[in-house]
């Protein structure tokens, strides 16, 4: 029937396998995108998405509009409250994710899909601008392929087959796709920085702070994602000399330490050396400017400086992958002679705070008079005899958090101890400050690096003692010594008993080394490593018009291969002719023969009445032949495959006479 003048014929709806396969699509993006999403959006997106499947289930019908406009409003809203705006990474995504799931209620044409798998496609992108990794970017491909099925679903003639040979063909073309994209990887000119920018700050990995409280560090001791790897230019050092500093804290209010950035500036401390080691650090993005050092460095690499306590501040933060190669002494003497301002910065604290603490340090200097070294030993001989644990559950403190620790819950982990034990020398007349870090990590003997995991963040004091300088003491090595030697996984116990299984081991330690080499090789790709691309082959700088030839002569050869790989390909004269003959053929041998001048529609219609049992699917077979034969001027190559497998896996059996 023709469409009424002025009037425009409606388009024939999607088939139900078209929409299922969408629908696949948008789950997948949506559950991608759900760790970094809000948990009621989440969850209120999951309820549309399935609630619409359900609903095209069982009519073929668009939503009712007056539901659409409200559920955009309320989506809009619901970004806006959550984010302050609907600029940016995580608000824009977030709108995104949700506008694809509300495009699934008035999807029911062939443009609706079209749409709707172009813009699943992008979204399932934007989930790279939150984590590039291995994991991520397996899960991104594997999120294009039911996009894919989706577009060859809607080609006309499509046999019903199982959703695992739906997903084949996309999984083919994914294949032949990724020559083309190593070439484009590889060739096309990077940028030096992101288009999307440095990441937000609420969405910063977590790591180390410029401040430290006692019970805060309890989220990144959970971590056990990488915080960096270090290769050494000879042996490892020991594992009680794996520190790496980072910040170092002078002020204290009674029950926080803070790294000033003011205090820091100025010159590096003199520093006299009895033994050095190089090596390479390479540094997990954290979104801070300290880079971890070996304890304690020597120089600072380029575009980066090195401050007055020996730390190392980068010029800009670290939003990507980073690699440094430093010096750094292990046996040292730091600050030899102490000038009067800092001496005074080592000794001071707020007043009206911790009494019993002041007054147990106070004790001591009368007891051992000027020997420093003697209050550094008697304070942890109380921490190794005074009934102290190891936890990284401690109980809570109150105002006087020093007192409280010392003298009542005696439970607590690095932050707790370092905290307390510089309280306890200052109060005693002793200089001292906090140093906040890493200590430890794991030794991969496949990949020879060490990796430093967020969980082996610590913290540790440093003291001024007369003809020493600045010594480092860890305090909570006097309670739990295998939070030195054996690393914070030992340290916890059977807290974190599963950590050092040896089954785990096993698999970690290769992982890594893909991780790494990930890392390395793909995350850290970046210009200067391009320009450098062709230096094996005498090309010193690879700019951009060598870079853009390549890629064109590239692009021309495999245009060729596939070019000659479908004139390789030897097909018969008229396959579609081909393959109705090896039906009639399986027909056949089963007495259902074809007569003379009798037309394929009613010899396929008189074997479906023949066979009962295979009626609708020799019927499908009928119609796609049908379609393949009239309704185009050559049989689209994806139908015709498809038709030529069915017939192909077609059994006879349970014929009527």
């Amino acid at each position: 029937m023709s469409a009424a003048p002025g009037k425009t014929a409606l388009k024939p709806a999607i088939g139900t396998r078209s929409f299922d396969l969408l629908s696949l699509t948008c789950a997948l993006v949506l559950a991608l995108h759900t760790p970094h999403l809000p948990v009621p959006l989440s969850g209120a997106l999951a309820l549309i998405l399935g609630w619409r499947w359900w609903q095209r289930r069982q009519r073929s019908a668009r939503a009712p509009g007056w539901l659409k406009i409200p559920l955009l409003l309320l989506l809009t809203l619901a970004v806006i409250a959550q984010y302050g705006s609907v600029f940016g990474r995580a608000p824009g995504t977030a709108l995104a994710v949700g506008l694809l799931i509300l495009k699934l209620l008035e999807t029911e044409t062939e443009r609706d899909v079209r749409v709707g798998v172009g813009f699943a496609c992008f979204t399932l992108m934007d989930a790279l601008l939150f984590d590039q990794g291995l994991v991520s970017t397996i899960v991104v491909v594997l999120g294009l392929l039911p996009a894919l099925a989706t577009l060859r679903a809607m080609q006309p003639a499509q046999l019903s087959t199982s959703l695992a040979r739906t997903l084949l063909p996309a999984v083919a073309l994914s294949a032949a796709a990724l020559p083309l994209a190593l070439l484009g990887f590889l060739l096309v000119p990077r940028l030096s920085s992101p288009l999307w920018g440095a990441p937000a700050a609420d969405q910063a990995r977590s790591g180390l702070s410029d401040s430290m409280s006692p019970g805060e560090f309890t989220e990144l001791l959970t971590d056990d994602r990488p915080a960096m790897r270090v290769s050494f230019d000879a042996a490892p050092p020991p594992p009680d000399q794996r520190y790496f500093r980072a910040y170092v804290m002078w002020d204290y209010d009674g029950r926080s330490w803070r790294y000033d950035k003011h205090q820091a500036a100025g010159q590096p401390a003199p520093v006299e050396v009895a033994g050095s080691v190089g090596y390479r650090i390479s540094l997990q993005p954290g979104h801070q400017r300290i880079l971890p050092t070996l304890d304690v460095p020597l120089t600072a690499p380029p575009g980066a400086v090195l401050l007055r306590d020996r730390e190392v501040l980068a010029d800009k933060p670290v939003n990507d992958p980073l690699t440094y190669h430093l010096t750094s002494a292990l046996r040292y003497r730091l600050q030899p002679a102490l000038d009067a301002r800092t001496q005074r910065l080592g000794l001071r604290l707020p007043a009206n705070f911790n009494p019993r603490t002041l007054a147990l340090a106070a004790q001591w200097r009368r007891h051992y008079g000027k020997d420093d070294a003697a209050i550094v030993q008697a304070a942890l001989n109380l921490f190794h005899d005074g009934g102290f644990s190891y936890t990284l559950a401690p109980p809570p403190l109150g105002r006087d958090a020093v007192d409280d620790f010392l003298f009542d819950t005696r439970a607590g982990f690095c932050e707790h101890y370092a905290s307390a034990f510089t309280v306890l020398m200052r109060a005693a007349g002793v200089p001292a400050r906090v140093v906040t870090g890493y200590q430890g990590g794991y030794w991969n003997t496949l990949g020879n690096y060490l990796l430093v995991r967020n969980s082996d963040a610590h913290a540790w004091s440093e003291v001024w003692l007369d003809g020493r300088g600045w010594v480092r003491v860890d305090p909570t090595g006097a309670v739990r010594p295998q939070r030195v030697t054996l690393g914070a996984a030992a340290a916890a116990g059977d807290q974190l008993g599963w950590y050092r299984r040896d089954w785990l081991q096993v698999v970690r330690n290769p992982w890594d080394i893909v991780n790494r080499w990930w890392d390395q090789g793909v995350i850290g790709f970046d210009a200067l490593r391009q320009h450098g691309l062709l230096t094996p082959f005498g090309i010193a700088d690879a700019d951009t018009q060598t870079l853009a030839v390549l890629l064109a002569l590239g692009s021309l050869l495999f245009i060729a291969i596939g070019l000659a790989w479908a004139l390789w390909q030897r097909r018969p004269r008229d396959p579609l002719r081909a393959s109705l003959h090896r039906l009639e053929g399986k027909l056949a041998r089963q007495g259902i023969v074809r007569r003379t001048g009798e037309g394929p529609r009613h010899y396929l219609s008189r074997a479906a009445r023949a066979l009962p049992a295979q009626r609708e699917q020799i019927s499908l077979l009928m119609r796609s032949y049908l379609q393949l034969r009239y309704a185009h001027h050559e049989p689209p190559p994806e139908p015709l495959r498809d038709f030529q497998r069915a017939v192909r896996n077609f059994r006879v059996r349970n014929v009527v006479k």
